[in-house]
């Protein structure tokens, strides 16, 4: 069978596009058959393709199989129905042997029952994450930086507690009579100065590297792996990213918002 027919039933199915019909081809599902008899953890290995889009490929391509006719036998010959017998009343003894009586048995200690062997949880393979080559100081700031995150408040406007109607943001205070301006006790932190992080690890990912947006592959080449990883933009599509993916992980390039 030709590829292009194979891609062509391959999108008939729903959810499958072009890009994730090549995909399934290029890993070696070259029929419906194939597809069919492949597994969830087979085709969530391909990439773009998640767990919930293999369960909905599996569904429909089982149900697309054809189902061979059974083979029809020669019917069995009806059997005579056999008259009923009538029971007769068993005569009744003047004299009844009493019963013997029974012995109690001894009780029998129960066996224990065997403990099956708990099998081992098949661990799927990872790819590590890529990480950035950052100098002592630069890991010193971002550890600072951690340190002021888990310390700074939530800052919330004032008196959101008080009324529905004000949301849960930030409005620097206001007004004469307000206590929240003139920092009196017991009043929610103020957005200030000294909640600020670090100069030199501002705008850094939470791994260390320096963020670049992506939108084609030719947006690669002016990237550094050592210090910037890539985040695909959100308007690009699915046989865009695949690309992207592809040239990124030859690279050693590291993608902040794509599984590769």
């Amino acid at each position: 069978m030709a590829k292009e027919d194979v891609i062509k039933t391959f999108t008939a199915l729903k959810g499958v596009g072009a890009a994730k019909a090549e995909a399934l081809y290029d890993a070696g599902y070259t029929s419906l058959e194939k597809l069919s008899k492949a597994s969830v953890e087979d085709l969530s290995k391909i990439k773009g393709i998640t767990e919930n889009a293999a369960e909905a490929i599996l569904e429909q391509t089982q149900e697309n199989k054809p189902q061979q006719p059974k083979a029809k036998g020669t019917p069995k010959a009806a059997e005579p129905k056999k008259p009923k017998e009538t029971k007769k009343p068993a005569k009744k003894t003047e004299e009844t042997k009493p019963k013997a009586e029974s012995t109690p048995k001894a009780a029998e200690p129960k066996k224990p029952k065997e403990e099956k062997a708990a099998k081992p949880a098949e661990k799927k393979s990872s790819r590590p994450k890529i990480k950035p080559k950052l100098s002592e100081e630069t890991r010193h700031q971002l550890q600072i930086r951690k340190d002021i995150d888990a310390r700074t408040p939530r800052f919330l406007r004032e008196e959101w507690f008080r009324y529905k109607r004000v949301p849960k943001n930030w409005r620097r205070p206001d007004g004469i009579t307000s206590k929240m301006r003139i920092n009196l006790k017991y009043r929610p932190s103020r957005v200030r100065v000294g909640f600020r992080k670090p100069k030199s690890v501002r705008g850094l990912h939470s791994s260390g590297f320096e963020e670049v947006m992506v939108y084609n592959v030719n947006d690669l080449e002016s990237i550094n792996p050592y210090t910037q990883a890539a985040r695909i933009g959100g308007t690009v599509g699915m046989k865009k990213r695949l690309a992207i993916a592809k040239k990124a992980e030859e690279k050693n390039i590291r993608i902040l918002n794509m599984r590769v």
